[in-house]
Order: C-alpha cells, then sequence, then structure tokens
C-alpha cells in the first residue's frame, strides 16, 4: 500500500467498514449492506479503485469476484496516524498519544488496556 494510498473517501470507507467486519464479500452482498442505494456496477468500482490502491484483494470462486481485506483495520489505522504525526507533529507519536491523552480522549479502562499493551511490548523488546 502507497503512502497517499491511506486516503479513503466516504464512499470506500463505508465498504471497507463492512470488509472488515463482514469479512469476504462479493460486491453484491456489499451493495446489499450499503445504508445508501447504488447499482452494483458502482460498487464494483469502488471494491476496484480499493484494490488499487492495496486496501482490498481479490479471488474469484466460479465467476465471482470476492473480496477481502488486504490489512486489518488496525494497521490501516496505525498508518494514518503516523501520517497525522509525521504531519502535525515531528513525527511524534508520544506527542499525539499524549495529547489524547490530555484531551480526555481515552476513558479510564482504555488507558489500563494501552498500559497492559505498552507493558507486553517492553517485555517482548526485552
Amino acid at each position: 500500500m502507497t503512502e497517499n494510498s491511506t486516503e479513503l473517501g466516504d464512499l470506500e470507507r463505508d465498504v471497507m467498514q463492512l470488509v472488515w467486519a463482514g469479512g469476504p464479500l462479493t460486491s453484491e452482498a456489499v451493495r446489499e449492506q450499503l445504508s445508501r442505494p447504488l447499482k452494483e456496477s458502482t460498487v464494483r468500482t469502488v471494491l476496484r479503485r480499493l484494490e488499487d490502491k492495496g486496501f482490498v484483494t481479490h479471488s474469484v470462486q466460479g465467476r465471482t469476484y470476492v473480496f477481502e481485506a488486504a490489512e486489518a483495520r488496525r494497521a490501516v489505522a496505525a498508518r494514518a496516524v503516523r501520517r497525522i504525526a509525521d504531519w502535525l507533529c515531528n513525527g511524534s507519536v508520544e506527542e499525539v498519544l499524549v495529547g489524547m491523552v490530555d484531551t480526555d480522549m481515552l476513558d479510564s479502562r482504555e488507558l489500563q488496556q494501552f498500559a497492559a499493551k505498552i507493558a507486553k511490548a517492553r517485555q517482548r523488546r526485552g
């Protein structure tokens, strides 16, 4: 996935949310689950664009394309945060995270979970 490919339009984001939540899906299944009515050809175009950007891959079952996420939502989100850190904070992810804590974006449960993940990462890295 290229650096600029993390940009998603609203419809692309909606489609990706379905793919991440539902696993491998056909364009028809995506169309049926979208909150707005679209032609199947429009959905196929969006899925092709997402594949070009590296967000989805496809396999062929019979004559039907089945799409699935190329990466987990978490990995894509982490890359987006990295871009924000690079753009606004001179590359400091710490500044982004401290800002999130300082502005109460994380509740106490989330802070505890985050602290536990940090502790595990420290153990793995020695």
